[in-house]
Protein backbone atom coordinates (compact mmCIF):
# COMPACT_ATOMS: atom_id res chain seq x y z
CA UNK A 1 0.00 0.00 0.00
CA UNK A 2 0.84 3.94 -0.37
CA UNK A 3 2.52 5.84 2.49
CA UNK A 4 -0.84 7.40 2.41
CA UNK A 5 -1.78 4.38 4.89
CA UNK A 6 0.25 6.28 7.59
CA UNK A 7 -1.99 9.18 7.43
CA UNK A 8 -4.89 6.72 7.52
CA UNK A 9 -3.88 5.56 10.80
CA UNK A 10 -4.57 8.64 12.36
CA UNK A 11 -8.08 8.95 11.04
CA UNK A 12 -9.02 5.78 12.15
CA UNK A 13 -7.59 6.69 15.62
CA UNK A 14 -9.26 9.84 15.48
CA UNK A 15 -12.76 8.87 15.12
CA UNK A 16 -15.14 8.37 17.78
CA UNK A 17 -15.55 4.93 19.71
CA UNK A 18 -19.07 4.50 19.02
CA UNK A 19 -19.73 6.22 16.05
CA UNK A 20 -20.71 2.72 13.84
CA UNK A 21 -20.34 -0.89 14.44
CA UNK A 22 -20.76 -3.29 11.71
CA UNK A 23 -23.07 -5.73 11.03
CA UNK A 24 -26.80 -5.17 10.24
CA UNK A 25 -30.15 -3.29 10.55
CA UNK A 26 -32.34 -3.80 7.92
CA UNK A 27 -35.19 -1.19 6.65
CA UNK A 28 -37.04 -3.99 4.98
CA UNK A 29 -38.68 -2.04 1.89
CA UNK A 30 -42.21 -2.73 1.01
CA UNK A 31 -42.66 -5.14 -1.68
CA UNK A 32 -44.44 -2.75 -4.75
CA UNK A 33 -40.84 -0.34 -4.17
CA UNK A 34 -38.61 -3.09 -3.89
CA UNK A 35 -39.62 -4.59 -6.96
CA UNK A 36 -39.44 -1.54 -8.70
CA UNK A 37 -36.34 -1.20 -11.06
CA UNK A 38 -33.38 0.42 -9.47
CA UNK A 39 -31.26 -0.34 -6.63
CA UNK A 40 -28.61 1.99 -5.55
CA UNK A 41 -25.59 1.68 -3.45
CA UNK A 42 -23.71 1.54 -1.38
CA UNK A 43 -23.64 4.08 1.46
CA UNK A 44 -25.11 7.35 2.45
CA UNK A 45 -24.44 9.94 4.87
CA UNK A 46 -26.02 13.61 6.72
CA UNK A 47 -24.15 16.67 5.06
CA UNK A 48 -23.51 19.92 6.54
CA UNK A 49 -24.01 22.18 3.32
CA UNK A 50 -22.42 25.73 4.30
CA UNK A 51 -23.06 28.50 2.98
CA UNK A 52 -20.62 30.29 1.61
CA UNK A 53 -19.25 33.39 3.13
CA UNK A 54 -15.79 34.99 1.99
CA UNK A 55 -15.46 37.23 5.41
CA UNK A 56 -16.18 33.81 7.48
CA UNK A 57 -13.21 32.39 5.96
CA UNK A 58 -11.20 35.34 6.11
CA UNK A 59 -11.43 35.61 9.37
CA UNK A 60 -10.89 31.81 10.13
CA UNK A 61 -7.65 32.33 8.20
CA UNK A 62 -6.26 35.23 10.00
CA UNK A 63 -7.11 33.41 13.14
CA UNK A 64 -4.97 30.54 11.89
CA UNK A 65 -2.16 32.63 10.63
CA UNK A 66 -3.26 31.44 7.12
CA UNK A 67 -1.10 32.79 4.33
CA UNK A 68 -1.27 32.38 0.70
CA UNK A 69 1.83 30.50 0.58
CA UNK A 70 0.55 27.85 3.15
CA UNK A 71 -2.08 26.77 0.59
CA UNK A 72 -2.27 22.94 -0.03
CA UNK A 73 -5.11 20.73 -0.41
CA UNK A 74 -4.13 18.26 1.65
CA UNK A 75 -4.57 14.22 1.95
CA UNK A 76 -5.44 13.69 5.51
CA UNK A 77 -6.78 16.60 6.92
CA UNK A 78 -5.58 16.34 11.00
CA UNK A 79 -6.61 20.09 12.05
CA UNK A 80 -8.88 23.06 11.37
CA UNK A 81 -5.97 25.10 10.50
CA UNK A 82 -5.16 22.03 7.49
CA UNK A 83 -8.97 22.24 6.37
CA UNK A 84 -8.82 26.00 6.06
CA UNK A 85 -5.56 25.64 3.73
CA UNK A 86 -7.33 22.80 2.12
CA UNK A 87 -10.33 24.83 1.26
CA UNK A 88 -8.42 27.71 -0.04
CA UNK A 89 -6.79 25.72 -2.32
CA UNK A 90 -9.42 24.09 -4.16
CA UNK A 91 -10.96 27.69 -4.42
CA UNK A 92 -7.82 29.23 -5.69
CA UNK A 93 -7.11 26.53 -8.43
CA UNK A 94 -10.86 26.19 -9.52
CA UNK A 95 -11.59 22.85 -8.70
CA UNK A 96 -13.94 20.26 -6.58
CA UNK A 97 -12.97 17.20 -4.52
CA UNK A 98 -13.05 14.85 -1.44
CA UNK A 99 -10.47 14.87 1.70
CA UNK A 100 -10.76 12.67 4.56
CA UNK A 101 -10.14 14.16 8.04
CA UNK A 102 -8.98 12.56 11.27
CA UNK A 103 -11.87 13.86 13.66
CA UNK A 104 -15.47 14.83 13.33
CA UNK A 105 -14.24 17.86 15.69
CA UNK A 106 -12.53 19.37 13.16
CA UNK A 107 -15.87 19.20 10.78
CA UNK A 108 -17.77 20.54 13.83
CA UNK A 109 -15.24 23.61 14.73
CA UNK A 110 -14.53 24.65 11.43
CA UNK A 111 -18.37 24.36 9.81
CA UNK A 112 -19.83 25.88 12.95
CA UNK A 113 -18.49 29.27 11.81
CA UNK A 114 -21.01 29.55 8.75
CA UNK A 115 -24.18 29.38 7.97
CA UNK A 116 -25.68 25.60 7.41
CA UNK A 117 -28.38 23.21 6.39
CA UNK A 118 -28.19 19.65 6.80
CA UNK A 119 -29.02 17.55 3.92
CA UNK A 120 -28.67 13.40 2.72
CA UNK A 121 -25.78 13.26 0.80
CA UNK A 122 -24.12 10.10 -1.15
CA UNK A 123 -24.06 9.57 -4.89
CA UNK A 124 -26.91 7.06 -4.47
CA UNK A 125 -28.98 9.04 -2.32
CA UNK A 126 -28.85 12.03 -3.68
CA UNK A 127 -29.65 10.22 -7.46
CA UNK A 128 -32.66 8.60 -5.46
CA UNK A 129 -33.85 11.64 -4.27
CA UNK A 130 -33.88 13.89 -7.47
CA UNK A 131 -35.51 10.52 -9.67
CA UNK A 132 -37.91 10.38 -6.89
CA UNK A 133 -38.75 13.76 -7.84
CA UNK A 134 -39.88 12.80 -11.50
CA UNK A 135 -41.66 10.07 -10.55
CA UNK A 136 -39.11 7.30 -10.33
CA UNK A 137 -38.73 5.26 -7.03
CA UNK A 138 -35.93 3.52 -5.63
CA UNK A 139 -34.09 1.34 -3.28
CA UNK A 140 -30.91 2.29 -1.40
CA UNK A 141 -28.42 0.14 0.07
CA UNK A 142 -26.97 2.21 2.79
CA UNK A 143 -24.13 1.40 5.67
CA UNK A 144 -25.57 3.99 8.32
CA UNK A 145 -28.69 5.99 8.78
CA UNK A 146 -30.49 7.74 12.25
CA UNK A 147 -33.17 9.49 12.34
CA UNK A 148 -32.98 13.08 10.80
CA UNK A 149 -31.49 11.00 7.36
CA UNK A 150 -35.01 8.66 7.60
CA UNK A 151 -36.72 11.92 7.78
CA UNK A 152 -35.19 13.51 4.83
CA UNK A 153 -35.73 10.48 2.09
CA UNK A 154 -39.03 10.48 0.13
CA UNK A 155 -41.96 8.28 1.03
CA UNK A 156 -41.38 6.23 -1.97
CA UNK A 157 -37.36 5.91 -1.34
CA UNK A 158 -36.81 2.03 0.38
CA UNK A 159 -33.65 1.15 1.75
CA UNK A 160 -31.58 -1.88 3.56
CA UNK A 161 -29.10 -0.59 5.82
CA UNK A 162 -26.03 -2.87 6.66
CA UNK A 163 -25.21 -0.84 10.18
CA UNK A 164 -25.87 -2.30 13.33
CA UNK A 165 -27.39 0.71 14.98
CA UNK A 166 -27.40 4.15 13.84
CA UNK A 167 -24.61 6.79 13.90
CA UNK A 168 -24.36 10.15 12.66
CA UNK A 169 -21.12 11.20 10.79
CA UNK A 170 -22.00 14.38 9.42
CA UNK A 171 -19.83 15.69 5.52
CA UNK A 172 -18.89 18.37 5.29
CA UNK A 173 -19.66 20.24 2.16
CA UNK A 174 -18.44 23.35 0.45
CA UNK A 175 -19.86 25.12 -2.52
CA UNK A 176 -17.92 28.26 -3.56
CA UNK A 177 -19.28 30.74 -6.45
CA UNK A 178 -17.36 31.55 -9.53
CA UNK A 179 -15.15 34.98 -8.65
CA UNK A 180 -15.29 34.40 -4.86
CA UNK A 181 -12.43 36.39 -3.40
CA UNK A 182 -11.18 35.74 -0.21
CA UNK A 183 -8.04 38.47 0.91
CA UNK A 184 -5.28 36.45 2.86
CA UNK A 185 -3.33 39.53 4.48
CA UNK A 186 -1.78 41.28 0.97
CA UNK A 187 -3.36 38.76 -1.93
CA UNK A 188 -6.20 37.87 -2.84
CA UNK A 189 -7.50 34.22 -3.85
CA UNK A 190 -9.86 33.93 -6.16
CA UNK A 191 -11.98 31.25 -7.54
CA UNK A 192 -11.89 31.07 -11.76
CA UNK A 193 -14.94 28.84 -11.95
CA UNK A 194 -17.55 27.25 -8.82
CA UNK A 195 -17.07 23.72 -7.79
CA UNK A 196 -17.67 22.03 -4.45
CA UNK A 197 -15.68 20.04 -2.02
CA UNK A 198 -16.54 17.32 0.35
CA UNK A 199 -14.67 16.95 3.83
CA UNK A 200 -15.23 13.29 5.53
CA UNK A 201 -14.94 11.59 8.41
CA UNK A 202 -17.20 8.70 8.48
CA UNK A 203 -16.44 4.96 9.59
CA UNK A 204 -19.27 2.86 8.22
CA UNK A 205 -18.59 4.64 4.47
CA UNK A 206 -14.93 3.83 5.18
CA UNK A 207 -15.80 0.19 6.42
CA UNK A 208 -18.76 -0.31 3.37
CA UNK A 209 -20.10 -3.26 4.82
CA UNK A 210 -22.45 -5.03 2.35
CA UNK A 211 -26.24 -6.46 3.43
CA UNK A 212 -26.85 -9.90 3.07
CA UNK A 213 -30.32 -8.83 1.07
CA UNK A 214 -28.31 -7.16 -1.63
CA UNK A 215 -28.27 -10.28 -3.43
CA UNK A 216 -32.15 -10.45 -2.99
CA UNK A 217 -33.17 -6.96 -4.09
CA UNK A 218 -31.52 -7.43 -7.35
CA UNK A 219 -33.34 -10.22 -8.68
CA UNK A 220 -35.94 -7.97 -9.60
CA UNK A 221 -33.69 -4.99 -10.59
CA UNK A 222 -33.05 -3.41 -13.91
CA UNK A 223 -30.31 -0.82 -13.02
CA UNK A 224 -27.66 -1.16 -10.34
CA UNK A 225 -25.88 1.91 -9.23
CA UNK A 226 -22.37 1.14 -7.36
CA UNK A 227 -20.84 4.04 -5.61
CA UNK A 228 -19.44 5.41 -2.63
CA UNK A 229 -16.02 2.84 -2.14
CA UNK A 230 -13.83 5.78 -2.24
CA UNK A 231 -13.69 6.52 1.46
CA UNK A 232 -12.51 2.94 2.15
CA UNK A 233 -9.10 2.25 3.88
CA UNK A 234 -8.38 -1.26 3.72
CA UNK A 235 -7.49 -2.98 1.05
CA UNK A 236 -8.83 -6.88 2.14
CA UNK A 237 -12.01 -5.44 3.67
CA UNK A 238 -12.53 -3.82 -0.37
CA UNK A 239 -12.05 -7.17 -1.96
CA UNK A 240 -14.28 -8.68 0.43
CA UNK A 241 -16.53 -6.13 -0.30
CA UNK A 242 -16.57 -6.63 -4.17
CA UNK A 243 -16.61 -10.12 -3.95
CA UNK A 244 -19.89 -9.88 -1.73
CA UNK A 245 -21.30 -7.67 -4.35
CA UNK A 246 -20.12 -9.78 -7.66
CA UNK A 247 -21.66 -12.99 -6.23
CA UNK A 248 -24.95 -10.08 -5.47
CA UNK A 249 -24.71 -9.44 -9.45
CA UNK A 250 -25.43 -12.47 -10.24
CA UNK A 251 -28.72 -12.30 -9.27
CA UNK A 252 -29.84 -9.77 -11.68
CA UNK A 253 -31.88 -9.90 -14.72
CA UNK A 254 -29.20 -10.82 -17.95
CA UNK A 255 -30.47 -7.28 -19.42
CA UNK A 256 -30.26 -5.64 -16.82
CA UNK A 257 -27.51 -2.39 -16.57
CA UNK A 258 -24.96 -1.76 -13.66
CA UNK A 259 -23.47 1.29 -13.32
CA UNK A 260 -20.43 2.78 -11.28
CA UNK A 261 -19.94 5.86 -10.54
CA UNK A 262 -16.22 7.28 -9.87
CA UNK A 263 -14.93 9.25 -7.30
CA UNK A 264 -12.09 10.80 -5.30
CA UNK A 265 -10.23 7.91 -3.74
CA UNK A 266 -9.00 9.25 -0.34
CA UNK A 267 -6.33 6.00 -0.71
CA UNK A 268 -5.68 6.45 -4.32
CA UNK A 269 -4.24 2.78 -4.45
CA UNK A 270 -7.65 1.49 -3.72
CA UNK A 271 -9.26 2.61 -6.85
CA UNK A 272 -6.40 0.78 -8.81
CA UNK A 273 -7.64 -2.38 -6.64
CA UNK A 274 -11.03 -2.07 -7.60
CA UNK A 275 -10.76 -1.42 -11.22
CA UNK A 276 -8.79 -4.89 -11.32
CA UNK A 277 -11.14 -6.62 -9.42
CA UNK A 278 -14.87 -5.45 -10.57
CA UNK A 279 -14.85 -3.07 -13.55
CA UNK A 280 -14.94 -5.91 -15.74
CA UNK A 281 -18.46 -6.78 -14.12
CA UNK A 282 -19.35 -3.11 -14.74
CA UNK A 283 -21.38 -2.47 -17.96
CA UNK A 284 -20.85 1.46 -17.83
CA UNK A 285 -18.29 2.99 -15.80
CA UNK A 286 -18.81 6.89 -15.50
CA UNK A 287 -16.52 9.50 -13.94
CA UNK A 288 -16.17 13.79 -14.08
CA UNK A 289 -14.38 15.69 -15.27
CA UNK A 290 -11.90 15.95 -12.74
CA UNK A 291 -11.90 12.15 -12.11
CA UNK A 292 -11.00 11.57 -15.93
CA UNK A 293 -8.07 14.31 -16.05
CA UNK A 294 -6.61 12.34 -12.06
CA UNK A 295 -6.84 8.89 -14.63
CA UNK A 296 -4.87 10.22 -17.33
CA UNK A 297 -2.60 12.53 -15.10
CA UNK A 298 -2.84 15.51 -16.72
CA UNK A 299 -5.11 18.94 -17.11
CA UNK A 300 -7.30 18.19 -20.18
CA UNK A 301 -8.67 21.01 -22.76
CA UNK A 302 -12.62 20.16 -22.54
CA UNK A 303 -13.72 21.56 -25.56
CA UNK A 304 -10.49 19.93 -27.85
CA UNK A 305 -12.20 17.13 -29.23
CA UNK A 306 -8.99 15.24 -30.15
CA UNK A 307 -7.71 16.34 -26.53
CA UNK A 308 -10.20 13.99 -25.21
CA UNK A 309 -10.76 10.95 -27.99
CA UNK A 310 -6.71 10.87 -26.99
CA UNK A 311 -7.87 10.39 -23.06
CA UNK A 312 -10.53 8.52 -23.74
CA UNK A 313 -8.82 5.68 -25.36
CA UNK A 314 -6.26 5.78 -22.71
CA UNK A 315 -8.80 5.35 -19.88
CA UNK A 316 -10.54 2.71 -21.81
CA UNK A 317 -6.92 0.93 -22.00
CA UNK A 318 -6.95 0.73 -18.15
CA UNK A 319 -10.62 0.02 -17.38
CA UNK A 320 -12.00 -3.21 -18.90
CA UNK A 321 -15.62 -1.61 -18.41
CA UNK A 322 -17.55 -2.57 -21.93
CA UNK A 323 -18.63 1.25 -21.67
CA UNK A 324 -17.32 4.52 -20.05
CA UNK A 325 -19.23 7.27 -19.16
CA UNK A 326 -17.98 10.69 -18.80
CA UNK A 327 -20.38 13.86 -17.85
CA UNK A 328 -18.90 17.52 -17.33
CA UNK A 329 -20.76 20.78 -17.62
CA UNK A 330 -19.98 21.39 -21.28
CA UNK A 331 -21.54 17.88 -22.47
CA UNK A 332 -21.71 14.10 -21.87
CA UNK A 333 -20.82 10.88 -23.65
CA UNK A 334 -20.64 7.01 -23.57
CA UNK A 335 -17.31 5.34 -25.29
CA UNK A 336 -17.19 1.91 -26.26
CA UNK A 337 -18.87 -0.53 -28.10
CA UNK A 338 -22.30 -0.26 -26.77
CA UNK A 339 -21.93 3.57 -26.45
CA UNK A 340 -25.28 4.31 -29.24
CA UNK A 341 -27.71 2.64 -25.87
CA UNK A 342 -26.88 5.20 -23.85
CA UNK A 343 -28.08 8.11 -25.76
CA UNK A 344 -31.38 8.71 -24.08
CA UNK A 345 -29.81 8.09 -20.49
CA UNK A 346 -26.98 11.05 -21.26
CA UNK A 347 -29.67 13.12 -21.99
CA UNK A 348 -31.89 12.31 -19.27
CA UNK A 349 -28.62 12.93 -16.79
CA UNK A 350 -27.99 16.41 -18.75
CA UNK A 351 -31.47 17.33 -18.24
CA UNK A 352 -31.62 16.30 -14.49
CA UNK A 353 -28.65 17.84 -13.97
CA UNK A 354 -29.44 20.95 -15.56
CA UNK A 355 -32.50 21.54 -13.76
CA UNK A 356 -30.68 20.96 -10.21
CA UNK A 357 -28.42 23.98 -11.34
CA UNK A 358 -31.31 25.89 -12.21
CA UNK A 359 -33.55 25.45 -9.10
CA UNK A 360 -31.75 23.74 -6.55
CA UNK A 361 -34.40 21.49 -4.58
CA UNK A 362 -37.15 22.71 -6.57
CA UNK A 363 -36.28 20.27 -9.19
CA UNK A 364 -39.30 18.46 -10.66
CA UNK A 365 -41.18 16.78 -13.80
CA UNK A 366 -42.24 20.39 -14.93
CA UNK A 367 -39.24 21.86 -14.44
CA UNK A 368 -36.92 19.60 -16.25
CA UNK A 369 -39.37 19.69 -19.14
CA UNK A 370 -38.70 23.41 -18.86
CA UNK A 371 -34.87 22.99 -19.07
CA UNK A 372 -35.52 20.73 -22.21
CA UNK A 373 -36.94 23.81 -23.94
CA UNK A 374 -33.71 25.51 -23.44
CA UNK A 375 -30.99 25.56 -26.02
CA UNK A 376 -27.77 23.78 -25.94
CA UNK A 377 -24.68 25.04 -25.89
CA UNK A 378 -23.13 25.85 -29.17
CA UNK A 379 -19.69 25.01 -27.92
CA UNK A 380 -21.26 21.56 -27.00
CA UNK A 381 -23.11 20.91 -29.55
CA UNK A 382 -19.72 21.60 -31.85
CA UNK A 383 -17.60 19.31 -29.66
CA UNK A 384 -20.67 16.55 -30.23
CA UNK A 385 -20.75 16.41 -33.41
CA UNK A 386 -16.34 16.49 -33.93
CA UNK A 387 -16.05 13.65 -31.24
CA UNK A 388 -18.72 11.93 -33.17
CA UNK A 389 -16.90 12.54 -36.12
CA UNK A 390 -14.05 11.38 -35.09
CA UNK A 391 -14.60 7.98 -32.86
CA UNK A 392 -17.99 7.07 -35.15
CA UNK A 393 -19.79 4.61 -33.87
CA UNK A 394 -17.50 3.93 -30.59
CA UNK A 395 -18.55 7.66 -29.06
CA UNK A 396 -21.84 8.97 -27.76
CA UNK A 397 -22.06 12.76 -26.64
CA UNK A 398 -24.84 15.15 -25.86
CA UNK A 399 -24.21 18.67 -25.43
CA UNK A 400 -25.78 20.33 -21.97
CA UNK A 401 -27.94 22.90 -21.91
CA UNK A 402 -27.70 26.68 -21.59
CA UNK A 403 -28.23 27.64 -18.17
CA UNK A 404 -28.23 30.95 -16.72
CA UNK A 405 -29.06 31.59 -13.54
CA UNK A 406 -28.11 34.11 -10.58
CA UNK A 407 -27.87 31.40 -8.10
CA UNK A 408 -26.60 28.08 -9.05
CA UNK A 409 -26.72 25.20 -7.39
CA UNK A 410 -23.29 23.27 -7.75
CA UNK A 411 -23.35 20.48 -5.07
CA UNK A 412 -25.40 17.41 -5.77
CA UNK A 413 -24.97 18.07 -9.84
CA UNK A 414 -22.72 14.82 -10.23
CA UNK A 415 -25.09 12.59 -8.27
CA UNK A 416 -28.17 14.12 -10.25
CA UNK A 417 -26.63 13.57 -13.41
CA UNK A 418 -26.32 9.95 -12.13
CA UNK A 419 -29.62 9.77 -11.06
CA UNK A 420 -31.20 11.12 -14.48
CA UNK A 421 -29.01 8.36 -16.30
CA UNK A 422 -30.36 5.60 -13.97
CA UNK A 423 -34.17 7.14 -14.60
CA UNK A 424 -33.73 6.61 -18.29
CA UNK A 425 -32.67 3.34 -18.10
CA UNK A 426 -35.61 2.36 -15.88
CA UNK A 427 -37.94 4.17 -18.48
CA UNK A 428 -36.77 2.25 -21.01
CA UNK A 429 -36.21 -1.23 -19.91
CA UNK A 430 -40.55 0.00 -18.56
CA UNK A 431 -41.41 0.60 -22.32
CA UNK A 432 -39.65 -2.74 -23.61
Amino acid sequence: MSSGMDGWAEVAAGRRAGDARPGRQAEAPSPEIAAGAAVLGMGGCLDYEITWDSTALEALAAEHGVAAGDLERGDVIRSARELICSMLAFLRDGVGGERAVSSLDTIEEVSGHFSRRIAVGGTNVRAAIAMSRIGIPSTLHLVSVEDVFRSLLPPDVAYVCSGDGDSLNPHLIVQFPEGAQVRLGDEVIVAPRANRLIYVCDEPNARMVVDPTLGDLLESARVFLVSGFNAMVSESELRERISAMKAAITRLPADAVVIFEDAGYHLPALSEVLIEEFASSVDLYGMNEDELQARVGRDLDLDDPVVIAEALAQVASAIPSPTLMVHTAQWALAYGNEAARYRGALEGGIALAGTRYLVGDALDASAVARTRALPMRPEGVQFATEIERLLGDRVACMPTYVLDTDSPTTIGLGDTFVGGVVAALVQQARRA
